[in-house]
């Protein structure tokens, strides 16, 4: 059975990942806002811009529990 240390390192390795992912996807929705904006899909950019918001909230707590995680 591996050691905490190890889960902890594994744990925070898989959180990365997905705070790559997590960048990625805002990357995304950020480039498909800016082209709903200029197109005249004001409404859903805004949308678009909400869920971005949420993206972000997560993402920093993503970032304190791998810090926490990597500290352990």
């Amino acid at each position: 059975m591996p050691n905490n240390s190890d889960s902890n390192i594994a744990t925070a390795d898989a959180l990365t990942l997905l705070l790559h992912n997590q960048h990625a996807l805002g990357a995304a929705i950020e480039e498909v806002t800016k082209w709903l904006s200029e197109s005249g899909g004001a409404s859903v950019a805004h949308n678009a811009l909400a869920a971005m918001e949420t993206l972000d909230k997560n993402a920093r707590a993503i970032t304190d529990a791998i810090i926490h995680l990597r500290r352990s």
